[in-house]
């Protein structure tokens, strides 16, 4: 436990959990690591709600609990990232379990901001893959640029400038509401978002996602 932090005082291993990651901010401040690293502009942009202040004693206090770790690119760039440890790769399964466990409740409002680094996660936990046919596939969110992978039984995502067959451009809730929404891909791809592939495939992957909680 870091100074100056509150704590429940219990020999719960929930509420130890809690102690350490349970701060306002700190999970998503996770979330938008979970990718990979990132500056500090960069985790700031996907969390428009937090101050600079806020976000910079996050990152220390995950820094100190051993869940974020900084680095240094060498010299010409000199730009310090920051990371998450093996402690921090080990909360995904507690991101996954919350988007499933939200996708099922109600009052979720979709017109809000969500981060592209968000809308990833949220297809990598709710992607049905036991169905999942061979499918590479771009999404350009933005200045965020990621390639998703499936084949049966498996769902992989990363930043990347690769190739893909398949290619969704468009703004992260916009191609929200195209991947989750009730309308057909040759529908969205009409003005919400733009989609470059076989519509077929396209339509097949599309298909994948669903929000409701039995998906």
């Amino acid at each position: 436990m870091t100074e100056n932090r509150r704590s429940y005082d219990e020999g719960c291993i929930a509420a130890h959990a809690l102690d350490l990651i349970g701060d306002r901010w700190a999970l998503l401040v996770v979330r938008e690591l979970m990718l990979g690293p990132r500056r500090f502009g960069a985790i700031r942009e996907g969390l428009p709600g937090i101050s600079a202040n806020i976000l910079t004693r996050r990152l220390e206090d995950l820094e100190a609990l051993g869940i974020v770790a900084r680095e240094q690119l060498p010299d010409p760039v000199r730009v310090q990232l920051y990371r998450l440890t093996d402690a921090g790769l080990g909360l995904w399964p507690v991101i996954r379990a919350l988007c499933r466990w939200g996708a099922g409740m109600p009052g979720h409002d979709p017109r809000l901001f969500i981060s592209p680094v968000a809308l990833m996660l949220s297809m990598r936990a709710l992607c049905a893959r036991g169905r999942a046919g061979v499918h590479r596939v771009a999404m350009v969110l933005g200045g965020d640029r990621f390639v998703i992978r499936t084949a049966p039984g498996a769902f992989l995502v990363d930043r990347s400038m690769a190739e893909a067959a398949l290619c969704f451009t468009g703004g992260t809730n916009a191609m929200a509401a195209a991947i989750y929404g009730p309308m057909p891909l040759a529908q969205t791809a009409q003005g919400l978002i733009r989609f470059d592939g076989d519509l077929a495939e396209g339509q097949a992957f599309v298909d994948l996602f669903s929000l409701r909680a039995d998906a």
